[in-house]
């Protein structure tokens, strides 16, 4: 019969006191990078967004994202929808972000009635993708990009490309 030699078992007991003592001192964190867009536009697709409004939109956002522990690096769009590039916060559920975004930017727009006239309320749902790391440049520079891409693809279509 194998026995374990009273070292080791000497050596253990040390390791698991000195293991126990680490993590009782330092606490854990936690670590992602999860790099996400997220689209969703207006209802029924009616364009509401214009070089007059916009940026006072992808602010708004922008600060609600940051209110959320949420890393944002662009917010942007064209005229019936929003892309968003983040770092979601750990804790934060993408689908209750996107709720709490539409909610309180439906809050904003209704405020500032006069700058969003052709608003009509956000469409039900969202899109949301995750990207490795390496991709953010491409992203930032593609939704920067949104009204020229725009000139030869619709919303409908840019989505369906984004899903398949």
């Amino acid at each position: 019969m194998f026995s374990t030699p009273e070292w080791v078992e000497v050596a253990n007991r040390i390791f698991i006191c000195n293991f126990s003592f680490v993590l009782k001192w330092n606490i854990m964190s936690t670590y992602t990078q999860f790099l996400y867009q997220l689209v969703f536009g207006s209802k029924d697709h009616i364009p509401f967004l214009s070089t007059m409004n916009q940026e006072i939109l992808f602010s708004y956002i922008a600060g609600i994202l940051k209110n959320k522990s949420c890393h944002s690096y662009i917010v942007g769009g064209a005229c019936n929808h929003i892309h968003i590039i983040t770092h979601i916060h750990p804790t934060k559920c993408p689908a209750y972000l996107v709720k709490d975004i539409k909610e309180a930017s439906h809050i904003m727009i209704c405020r500032e009635r006069s700058l969003f006239l052709n608003f009509p309320g956000w469409q039900v749902g969202y899109s949301g993708f995750t990207y490795h790391i390496s991709s953010k440049k491409s992203l930032i520079n593609y939704v920067k990009n949104q009204a020229e891409h725009h000139k030869t693809i619709t919303y409908k279509d840019q989505l369906i490309r984004l899903l398949n």
